[in-house]
């Protein structure tokens, strides 16, 4: 084992360290200013805590610069995520969360890339009762946001049931275990009385501490030959391994992360490393003392910076892993084989291995609302109050009614059919390659417009695309209002980076599988420029690719665009 003396970089502490140590661990002052009717918002000193909560104060932008003519005060309103390992709901808990959204949000809900619910719209005054509604419901939103482990991922996996039921156990205990252990949650949403005689002082975090990490932190469990989870894009993964057609462990994924800030390349994508392999009952182990790792060596002093993927490369990649082994008391194992050909969802029906039925639908943008002539979100709150199986949210936007029965399968389709839900396989194969974050009008870091947006610029690419003989082309496309990367824009073969109104950063050329990044090929352009730059490299791939070549691989081999397969050489 290593003695090499690791450090963390110099710096005095940011603002958000400040108000974490002050928070008594993450209480601040919210559950006053919660119940305060004056205004509609929060202190942003509360609203940085809020995070840890699983929430975020925005306001709708669309209607900023009216407000501020009446001299009113933003249109605030709270954003809610859920915790949900695996993405995996009981169809009582899609139940609640679509009573939810149309009683205090704004009738709508947000499947995430991250495999859980985002709803929008919720008034100050009705936070308390939607979270514990949340939590009779046997969900919750701690650690949903926040310098914490994040929603932890999993491979959906309609086909291997048996191997999805223990990867997605296995999610759920790391959501669990990597939980913050102050009451402060409980305290504030859910009325539970602080014990008497414990002073805060007494009140610890063992694993995390009292300043909690230096940033957020995503794990995600990925199933080879799926890539879904985009595993290199956390910032820490699992790649299960099968032998004997059982699993005996993971290879172990660190440093992934797809934010950066628009001109400091200081910021970049970067994709994780494989360092070892674990057996799976240790899973845990390691997860924690990887995150003991960030907490001591991560950057507390510039927020921007302050991402695993940066400690990972100050510190370099060996002196982790040596650091990791010391903290274990034991060595990784050696990386073993595995193949990833894709990380899309299958849409349709597939049956899985222990005889039950899943149906894979298509949802544009991940958005559950009814629109007309397509009502979706009636059509799933319909399917959920006779399905016997799950529904799963998939790291695509999608999501899938799960675990039906041959016997119950017919009553699904009849209700698929009544309220004209499909599998979307009547859209090009680029649409359902297609992701976008929320961005406007709620995101405050939005600089353009990509959930609202990407659907009409897929309808003028598929024109091109079909007039190359490509409409059934799976080509990944992804969009994002700012470089923040919720999109896992990084790792898109066609990638859009808002810039400002109407402009983005144009990025190509990262592999299908997930394995390598994109490279920006045109910078601060609008639609007639997306369009042009399209139409010419999408005809040029119809024409002169390989067999069986995906279109990102094709505009590196043409040298269209450099082949990005280290985040350090983003900007070169």
């Amino acid at each position: 084992m290593s003695n090499k003396v690791l450090s963390a970089p110099e710096g005095p502490p940011s603002d958000v360290e400040d108000i974490k140590q002050r928070s008594n661990y993450l209480r601040g002052t919210l559950a006053e200013v919660m119940q305060e009717r004056i205004s509609a918002g929060i202190p942003d000193d509360d609203n940085r805590l809020m995070k840890h909560h699983g929430s975020y104060l925005q306001d709708d932008r669309d209607l900023r610069n009216e407000r501020q003519k009446q001299k009113l005060e933003p249109a605030y309103q709270f954003m809610l995520r859920v915790r949900m390992a695996g993405g995996v709901a009981r169809p009582d808990q899609w139940l609640v969360m679509d009573e939810l959204a149309q009683k205090y949000g704004n009738g709508t809900l947000k499947l995430t890339t991250r495999q859980t619910f985002q709803m929008h719209g919720i008034l100050k005054w009705n936070m308390k009762k939607t979270i514990q509604e949340i939590h009779a419901s046997m969900l919750d939103t701690i650690a949903a946001c926040g310098d914490v482990n994040r929603n932890v991922m999993c491979n959906v996996n309609p086909y291997q049931s048996d191997l999805h039921a223990e990867v997605y156990e296995l999610s759920r205990k790391l959501s669990d275990d990597l939980l913050p252990r102050t009451r402060a949650y409980h305290e504030i949403w859910l009325d539970e009385e602080k014990v008497a005689g414990t002073p805060d002082a007494e009140e610890v975090e063992p694993m995390y501490g009292p300043l909690y990490l230096p940033r957020k932190f995503k794990i995600g469990i990925a199933v080879p030959p799926s890539n879904d989870i985009d595993v290199y894009s956390q910032d820490l993964g699992f790649i299960a391994i099968v032998e004997d057609n059982k699993l005996s462990g993971f290879n172990v994924v660190i440093g992934g992360g797809m934010g950066m800030s628009h001109g400091d390349t200081a910021t970049y994508p970067q994709l994780g490393k494989v360092i070892g392999f674990v057996a799976q009952d240790r899973l845990v182990d390691v997860a924690e003392k990887i995150i003991t790792i960030q907490r001591d060596y991560g950057n507390r002093s510039v927020r921007k910076y302050a991402r695993f993927k940066y400690t990972v490369d100050r510190l370099g990649l060996q002196n982790v892993k040596e650091e990791l082994e010391n903290r274990l008391g034991y060595r990784l194992g050696a990386a073993k084989d595995f193949r990833f050909d894709s990380n899309g969802d299958s849409y349709g029906w597939v049956k899985g291995g222990n005889g039950k039925w899943h149906f894979t639908l298509f949802v544009e943008g991940g958005r559950i609302a009814d629109y007309d002539g397509y009502p979706l979100m009636t059509g799933l709150r319909e399917i959920a109050k006779v399905l016997k199986g799950d529904i799963r949210l998939t790291p695509n936007q999608n999501l899938i009614i799960s675990n039906v029965s041959s016997q119950q399968k017919k009553k699904i389709n009849e209700l698929m059919e009544k309220y004209s839900l499909t599998d979307g396989k009547h859209y090009s194969a680029l649409r359902r390659s297609s992701i976008a974050c929320v961005a406007l009008p709620t995101c405050g870091l939005a600089m353009a417009e990509a959930e609202r947006y990407l659907p009409r610029l897929i309808d003028k690419i598929e024109e091109i695309v079909d007039e190359n003989g490509l409409r059934n082309e799976e080509i990944t496309i992804r969009m994002t209002g700012c470089p923040n990367g919720c999109a896992r824009h990084a790792l898109g073969e066609i990638a859009f980076i808002g810039k400002a109104p109407g402009k983005y950063n144009m990025y190509l050329g990262a592999a299908f599988d997930g394995s390598r990044l994109s490279k920006l090929y045109r910078e601060n352009i609008g639609e007639e420029e997306i369009l042009s730059e399209l139409r010419v490299l999408i005809a040029q791939f119809a024409k002169e690719r390989e067999p069986g070549e995906h279109f990102g691989d094709f505009v590196v081999r043409t040298g269209t665009v450099k082949a990005v397969t280290d985040g350090t050489n983003f900007h070169d």
